[in-house]
């Protein structure tokens, strides 16, 4: 396993990040500490979940999981680097009750202590912001950031999901207390059929010293030979990646993809992890393995090395928007 630090602190984390986000929901308790060990093992120090992960009735269920896996010792809790977030409400049923849910300080207090409870674990690495919360002032958020960080409850803040001015606005708010050192992570929906991080996200990241987390690298199985799969009756698409394939013209440049890759002899899904892992400003793509085989695919990516001609190819298939602002403006 490659390692990197996470943005401008001295933090080492792995260049993948297991995310966690099926354990429980499509993964049961056994495979899921079974992959969990496994991807120790490989060298995978950096885990992510959040405290709606379990989904439904069964929020909070995957951080369960989790915590179940660190109390059988052996050194799991010290090798981690833990991440979870929070924002939505963990109520089962209904509207949320007042306070229950976004980033008041309140909620923020509420949400850690919960999170701890369910992972077993006395703090957590990386606290991170699920959502923007429009409603609540950083001066807030920070207040109670800080508070955590001196109980020892929390190390670092992340974010997920902002838009590059919030970026901004966390840290410069954070810069003006003084005694907070800000955002260190943010969490983006990015990969090769999903650029418009590229125009704002990761500059604002870049510029502030965030490490960039890339979710759904895939794109939702898209970019993973979903149409070769669909030929070989295998798994067929659902979600977002149905729904684009629904359209001729994405069709044919998911086919063009897959028709490019099986001419250098690479798996499609591997390739996409390791183009993400090419991107400037990119800490590592978070994979969600269902099963160990799928863990194992996504370690091949670490080591694969894409030639220039291979990632001009991929960006006439997969053109980003440009540099900002000379993208969208002269």
């Amino acid at each position: 396993m490659k390692y990197t630090q996470l943005g401008r602190t001295g933090l080492k984390v792995s260049r993948l990040v297991l995310g966690t986000m099926n354990f429980g929901p499509q993964t049961n308790e056994p495979d899921s500490h079974a992959i969990m060990d496994a991807a120790l093992d490989a060298g995978i120090n950096y885990f992510d979940t959040a405290n709606v992960y379990g989904w439904g009735e069964n929020k909070g269920r995957t951080e369960e999981i989790i915590g179940t896996w660190f109390a059988e010792g052996g050194e799991r809790r010290d090798k981690t680097v833990l991440a979870t977030k929070m924002y939505g409400n963990m109520g089962t049923e209904g509207d949320p009750w007042p306070n229950h849910d976004k980033l008041s300080a309140l909620n923020i207090r509420r949400a850690v202590d919960a999170s701890l409870k369910r992972l077993q674990t006395d703090y957590i690495d990386i606290y991170q912001f699920h959502h923007v919360d429009r409603a609540t002032p950083f001066e807030e958020i920070w207040q109670a950031i800080d508070v955590l960080v001196q109980q020892g409850k929390i190390l670092y803040a992340g974010s997920s999901n902002f838009p590059g001015y919030k970026i901004a606005q966390a840290n410069e708010i954070a810069a003006r207390r003084g005694n907070t050192i800000g955002l260190v992570s943010e969490q983006c929906l990015y990969n090769l059929a999903e650029r418009r991080a590229e125009m704002e996200v990761i500059p604002a990241a870049q510029e502030y010293g965030l490490g960039v987390i890339p979710w759904s690298p895939l794109q939702g199985g898209l970019l993973g030979g979903v149409i070769k799969k669909e030929i070989q009756g295998g798994r067929r698409a659902s979600g977002r990646a149905a729904d684009t394939l629904a359209d001729p013209t994405s069709r044919a440049q998911i086919q063009a993809y897959e028709d490019l890759l099986e001419k250098h002899g690479i798996e499609p899904g591997e390739a996409a992890l390791a183009w993400l892992l090419t991107r400037p400003g990119v800490t590592g793509p978070i994979v969600g393995p269902r099963t160990a085989e799928q863990l194992t695919s996504a370690l091949r990516a670490v080591e694969l090395e894409l030639s220039g001609e291979l990632l001009s190819s991929l960006d006439e298939i997969f053109p980003g928007p440009g540099p900002s602002p000379e993208a969208f403006a002269w």
